[in-house]
């Protein structure tokens, strides 16, 4: 069965194959659908105050 991922930054489905692992130092996870959305988490913009993310009503 294919395993489907979140996107820790807007909350899409990823699909098997596609987006990005990113590992911190402490052993922590990510998983990121796009360039965009790695790129805003790594400035520190919260995904709450992007109207594209999908998060702005929680």
């Amino acid at each position: 069965m294919p395993q489907t991922r979140t996107c820790d930054y807007c909350g899409t489905e990823i699909d098997q194959g596609t987006g990005t692992l990113y590992v911190k130092k402490n052993g922590d996870t990510m998983y990121f659908c796009s360039s965009k959305c790695e790129k805003n988490a790594g400035m520190g913009r919260e995904s709450r105050d992007q109207e594209w993310a999908g998060r702005g009503s929680e």
